[in-house]
C-alpha cells in the first residue's frame, strides 16, 4: 500500500507528462481557492517513464497530446516544442533527483521546484535534462536554497529515493502519470480525466472522452481533514 503522510497530496508524475502538468497546475489552483495553501502539502514522487519504458520519452507522443491539455488548462504554460530535436530532454532522472533533494528543505521547496522544472520544460522549452537548468529552477524559486540543492545533487542523495518511487510503479501500486494519493487510502489516475487515441499513439489525435476537474475539490478536501501534525 502506498504510505502517504496526513496533510499531505502524493503526487506519482513524470515532469514531462503533459497530463501530469495539468494535474499539478489544477492542485495548486485548487488549493489556493480552497484557503489550504498552508494546510495541505504536494508530496511529489518520481514516474520515470525512461526507466519503466527503458527508452526515451517520444516526442510524437507528446507533440500529440499538448494540444489537448493546453486547451484544458491553458494557463499551466505552454508551448510547442520549437527548439532542436538535439535538445529534447531525453531524460528526467536528475531532474527528479532535484525534486526529491529539495525535500530535504521541506516539502514547500520541493513543491515549487518541481512545478518551476515543469514549466521550464513546457512553457519555454527547456532541455531540463541538463544540471544548469535544473539549478536556474532552482534559482528562481524563492522557496528553494539552490546552493544547498546543487550540494546535495552533486553527491547523488536522492538517486536512492527515486528509484524507490519507480518501484512504487513496477509494482503495480502505480498505474499512470499522474496518480495522486491521500492518507486515507484514496487513490486517482489521471484524476478526472479519461481519453483515447484515434488510432496508434503518436501517430494519431488524442481523444479527450471526460475531464471533471472538480475532483481536486474532493482530493485537496479529503487532504485537509487529516492534517499535518
Amino acid at each position: 500500500m502506498i504510505s502517504v503522510a496526513p496533510g499531505t497530496v502524493a503526487v506519482y508524475a513524470d515532469l514531462a507528462c503533459p497530463w501530469a502538468h495539468v494535474a499539478v497546475h489544477r492542485l495548486w489552483q485548487t488549493r489556493a481557492e480552497l484557503g489550504l495553501t498552508d494546510v495541505v502539502r504536494f508530496d511529489h514522487r518520481a514516474v520515470l517513464l525512461e526507466i519503466i519504458n527503458r527508452g526515451t520519452l517520444p516526442k510524437p507522443v507528446i507533440d500529440a497530446e499538448i494540444p489537448v491539455t493546453a486547451k484544458m488548462e491553458p494557463d499551466a504554460g505552454w508551448r510547442s516544442w520549437d527548439e532542436p530535436d538535439w535538445r529534447w530532454p531525453v531524460s528526467r532522472l536528475l531532474a527528479a533527483e532535484a525534486v526529491q533533494a529539495a525535500k530535504a528543505q521541506g516539502l514547500a521547496a520541493s513543491e515549487a521546484l518541481d512545478r518551476a522544472l515543469r514549466r521550464a520544460f513546457f512553457a519555454d522549452n527547456a532541455c531540463i535534462t541538463m544540471r544548469h537548468v535544473i539549478l536556474e529552477a532552482a534559482e528562481s524559486s524563492a522557496e528553494v536554497d539552490a546552493n544547498a540543492l546543487r550540494e546535495a545533487l552533486d553527491h547523488g542523495r536522492a538517486r536512492a529515493a527515486v528509484l524507490a518511487h519507480v518501484d512504487d510503479f513496477t509494482s503495480g501500486q502505480v498505474v499512470t502519470s499522474p496518480h495522486l494519493f491521500t492518507a486515507d487510502g484514496g487513490a486517482w489516475a489521471n484524476p478526472g480525466v479519461d481519453f483515447h487515441w484515434a488510432g496508434r499513439p503518436g501517430a494519431s489525435p488524442v481523444v479527450l472522452d471526460e475531464d471533471d476537474p472538480t475532483v481536486y475539490r474532493r482530493i485537496l478536501t479529503r487532504a485537509a481533514q487529516q492534517p499535518r501534525p
